[in-house]
């Protein structure tokens, strides 16, 4: 048997690899997928497809873990945990809410932080609970 369990460096490694998925889609720097893709919109070559399939694999890939793991439920609790913990930071003054540039990297970062808990939260669970999460396979 496999040694199934997950470290911080594992969460750490699924948070980078989210953060440079949301990162390379969009990113208010304007080096992003979106920008490229909008500079010469509708034109489209090859290359840009298939960057644009290469996300597009990497989003139906952590969406789908995601889904599966925290459900609707838990992503609303994890958007209101991080909205909560803005408003705080913006209630102490560490935060100014008037800088929407700050607003949507902090936003990226939540997204991120989102699509790495979906894609860890089976091993968390496990890890304080003892409760593995079973897919069910129908073999019919």
């Amino acid at each position: 048997m496999t040694d199934e369990t997950l470290g911080v460096g594992g969460v750490a490694l699924r948070f980078a690899f989210a953060l440079l998925l949301v990162l390379l889609t969009f990113n208010p720097t304007g080096h992003s997928y979106y920008h490229w893709l909008a500079a010469d919109f509708p034109t489209i070559d090859a290359v840009k497809a298939f960057a644009g399939i290469v996300l597009l694999i990497g989003w139906v890939v952590f969406l789908t873990a995601t889904a599966r793991s925290l459900g609707v439920v838990g992503v609303l609790l994890a958007l209101a945990f991080f909205a909560a913990l803005v408003w705080v930071a913006v209630q102490f003054g560490w935060l100014d809410a008037g800088n929407t540039r700050a607003l949507v990297w902090i936003g990226l970062v939540v997204a991120a932080a989102i699509l790495a808990m979906g894609v860890s939260w089976s091993h968390i669970r496990r890890r304080l609970t003892g409760q593995a999460d079973v897919d069910e396979v129908d073999t019919r």
